[in-house]
């Protein structure tokens, strides 16, 4: 199938590592040019000259910390001046710490807005006047399961991811008449860093292993297994293409089945 990404500009933030990283493999080796955004500058060049010499795109690494006003207009602005344009935004905030509601703090609140909801603001303010113009754009925004059916002790995120859902899901019908699609993409149990540290703290808080944290997750997942990167940034390549025209404003998962709801 020809996804008809050859050429446009994608722009993804937390992309050093884990899914955003998996995603900017998958776009540039569809054939898209990639803005790689994340805040570790050794680690973001070392992955943007590897993925430039395999998959033979341009390339471009921007540092940047997201929770920081004015810095994602920065980078919208940044990428335009060196590729032109861009046409598929992916925004990607880093998960907030595990934690019921009574043991979290109004720092940690503020800090997990920043980070996902107000970061994903900024991202789209910027970058959709020129996909109106050009009335073409993907925008897509990392959220995670728990908008569909909380976690426990993930009070942060499922609080925060579900109005970067809830943006999401208006502002997709607002570009849809300028051929703009907007989707939720929500991962489910994935080997990234960042489950590794939800295993830490439910280790620590429950006195199990971290094993027993990942097996406990498994049995949970009708698949029976946790979902690899990869398999994520298929989904979210797909919807990122000329292929998925007619799909947006939706939430979707790649969770093994472990969503329970019909919807």
């Amino acid at each position: 199938m020809d996804l008809g990404l050859t050429g446009k500009v994608a722009l993804v933030t937390g992309a050093s590592a884990g899914l955003g990283k998996a995603i900017a493999e998958e776009l540039a080796h569809e054939g898209a040019d990639v803005v790689l955004c994340a805040r570790r500058a050794d680690v973001l060049g070392a992955f943007a000259t590897e993925l430039a010499a395999s998959s033979g795109r341009r390339i471009v690494p921007i540092v940047a910390d997201l929770t920081v006003a004015g810095e994602g207009t920065r980078v919208v602005t940044e990428a335009i001046a060196q590729l032109g344009r861009v046409d598929i935004l992916v925004t990607n905030g880093g998960g907030p710490p595990s934690l019921p509601f009574e043991q979290t703090t109004p720092e940690q609140w503020d800090q997990a807005v920043r980070m996902n909801l107000l970061s994903a603001l900024e991202l789209c303010r910027a970058a959709m006047p020129g996909m109106k113009a050009r009335r073409w754009g993907r925008i897509l925004t990392l959220t995670s399961i728990t908008v569909k059916q909380p976690v426990e002790n993930l009070v942060l995120s499922n609080s925060v991811r579900a109005a970067v859902a809830g943006f999401a899901r208006t502002l997709s019908n607002e570009l849809a008449p300028f051929n703009i699609t907007v989707n939720n993409i929500l991962p489910g149990y994935t080997k990234t860093e960042r489950l590794g540290g939800l295993a830490a703290a439910v280790s620590a808080r429950k006195g199990i292993t971290e094993a027993e944290a990942y097996g406990a997750w498994e049995q949970q997942i009708p698949m029976g297994r946790l979902g690899e990167p990869r398999e994520f940034a298929a989904l979210a390549v797909f919807l990122a293409s000329d292929r998925a025209s007619y799909i947006t404003g939706q939430s979707v998962a790649a969770d093994g089945g472990w969503i329970k709801g019909l919807f």
